[in-house]
């Protein structure tokens, strides 16, 4: 797994980079959400992780080994979203005239699945919903592909901030709540103060020793310090024992492909984005097609007339989600979706002054909620080299079980699937055939990691978590970057609209300020039904003659730069 060299060799780069990144927190640590460097960029949900990834990037390593290291530290410090046992995406741009790459490691559907287990719903916090994760595999293809530091020295400073402990922050009062309704006994055990006997207080340290051994199993061993051997006894064990499905043969069959990314263009700039399993990459690419076709400028950011254009595109967009997509290694997805013919024929149906009602796209095909709780990162280095990733456990801390003497949380990820085939209501979730469960498949997923460039060099990473509106954020805030030339503070600051398809409603999230009253009143004249919501957590980067701008969403985020 590790590239040839001789163990003295290894040894040495190790100790040499992990003497840096100890010191790093302290050298490193920026308590705000906006950074600037020529040398490189993290921009993640957690400082501490942000600072690991900088710091990697400060030994000279490249995108790919930053976002490996900040990836596993945010399975230390973000436990909502931050993972091993989950999975996700990343994609590659190499910013060297090479093709970008896409890395697929998205959980998979254990070997004993149906397609009807879940069909009598129930609560998703229980070992039922695991699906087989991916993270590890997927954060080792990615070494093995593009790496350049020692694989060891990117695991590391997660392990060191497992074993040490890292101060808690605002993650306390998180904490306390999730340990109080959690009905995990290790759970408690492992994220509780003293058991969960006390509360947490921002000035505590979270010391995850379990957790710890673990990542030096990875670090050690790569994907046989995950999959085989110690933890995947530990997992299928913990399997077993709470009436889960995977076991050690689903572990070891589990493997992280590379794809094609999902590629188009926006007013001449390449926009790169996430292919099956993930619709992320096609509806943005069919909602930009769309747009595309329109003079938003000319109308203004903020003028109803441009909002109610977007919103019909992304209602387009997600009628055709449900539709057709799912894993294309299960089934077939029509090809027209991301031509700009068909954009085109979209944007004609579009009336400039009235809604269309969800109904007319189609028959309504409900799809089960996405949780929120993901989260996204970007990175660039001094090259130009980016990574956008983005990575959950689903719901928040996942199904809530925590492994048992290996200290990682499981996702609840089997939920992503249409769990009712063949029953369409109003309140529930079914009905296409693309995303029905299959043994050894991928769940659909909304997760949009994107990169844009301009002749052949990056001028955007984004992504965001948000369940089903990240798609959504991913496009306000891309089309803030490129339509609108806004700084990327702003993009990410601005104001977010979030249609679905159904329900029929439009989200709207920072548009609570007197200023856009008469604005919300226009788009209920053209038939839009407003209502408060949005999500989205767009930790992005933005790159102007050379010099990399980092934008943290989420004021506990942390934008990084290399030293």
């Amino acid at each position: 797994m590790l590239r040839a060299r001789t163990r003295q060799t290894l040894r040495f780069s190790l100790i040499v980079v992990m003497a840096l990144v100890v010191a790093a927190p302290a050298a490193l640590a920026q308590d705000h959400r906006d950074a600037t460097s020529d040398y490189g960029m993290v921009v993640s949900r957690s400082v501490d992780a942000s600072d690991v990834g900088a710091s990697i990037l400060a030994q000279g390593g490249n995108a790919v080994d930053a976002a490996i290291a900040t990836g596993l530290a945010l399975a230390v410090t973000h436990p909502s979203a931050g993972n091993v046992g989950g999975g996700g995406f990343m994609l590659v741009h190499p910013g060297d005239g090479t093709a970008p790459t896409f890395v697929d490691y998205r959980e998979k559907a254990p070997l004993a699945s149906t397609e009807e287990m879940f069909i009598e719903g129930g609560s998703r916090k229980n070992h039922r919903w695991v699906g087989v994760p991916g993270t590890v595999a997927g954060f080792v293809l990615a070494h093995e592909t593009f790496g350049t530091l020692p694989w060891e020295a990117l695991v590391m400073p997660a392990v060191e901030l497992a074993e040490d402990g890292f101060v808690l922050n605002s993650l306390a009062e998180a904490l306390n709540r999730t340990v109080e309704r959690s009905e995990n006994a290790e759970f408690k055990r492992v994220y509780g103060k003293n058991g969960g006997t006390e509360p947490w207080v921002v000035t505590d340290r979270l010391v995850l020793p379990d957790l710890g051994r673990t990542l030096r199993r990875i670090a050690e061993l790569g994907n046989e310090g995950f999959y085989a051997g110690e933890t995947a006894d530990l997992l299928a064990a913990e399997m077993e024992r709470g009436g889960g499905y995977i076991t050690k043969e689903d572990l070891s069959r589990y493997t992280a492909l590379l794809r094609e990314p999902i590629r188009t263009t926006y007013r001449g700039t390449e926009v790169f984005s996430s292919p099956p399993p993930s619709s992320g990459g096609i509806a943005l690419t069919i909602m930009l097609g769309i747009l595309e076709n329109f003079d938003l400028k000319s109308k203004g950011r903020w003028s109803p007339d441009t909002a109610h254009l977007i919103i019909e595109a992304m209602r387009r967009a997600y009628a055709d989600r449900a539709r057709y997509l799912g894993d294309d290694d299960f089934i077939d997805i029509p090809r027209h979706l991301t031509t700009k013919e068909y954009a085109r024929e979209l944007a004609a149906s579009i009336d400039p002054a009235h809604s269309t009602p969800s109904e007319k796209i189609g028959p309504r095909l409900t799809e089960v909620e996405e949780s929120e709780e993901t989260t996204h990162y970007s990175v660039i280095d001094r090259n130009g080299m980016a990574v956008s990733n983005t990575y959950t456990l689903e719901s928040g801390y996942g199904s809530g079980v925590v492994v048992e003497g290996a200290g990682f949380l499981l996702n609840n990820e089997m939920g992503d699937f249409n769990r009712n085939p063949g029953v369409t209501n109003n309140r529930g979730s079914i009905g296409t055939d693309a995303n029905l469960i299959v043994p050894e498949k991928r769940m659909l997923s909304s997760m949009s990691p994107t990169i844009a460039a301009r002749d052949g060099k990056v001028v955007l990473v984004t992504g965001s978590p948000g369940g089903r509106t990240i798609i959504n954020t991913v496009l306000n805030v891309t089309l803030g970057v490129l339509e609108f030339d806004m700084n990327i503070r702003d993009a990410v600051d601005a104001p977010r609209l979030n249609m679905q398809w159904f329900p029929d409603r439009v989200g709207f999230q920072g548009f609570e300020d007197p200023e856009y009253e008469d604005f919300v009143k226009q788009l209920t004249v053209m038939g839009h039904r407003v209502a408060r919501g949005g999500g989205g957590d767009a930790n992005s980067i933005f790159v102007e003659d050379g010099i990399f701008i980092g934008a943290a969403d989420n004021e506990n985020g942390g934008a990084s730069a290399p030293r």
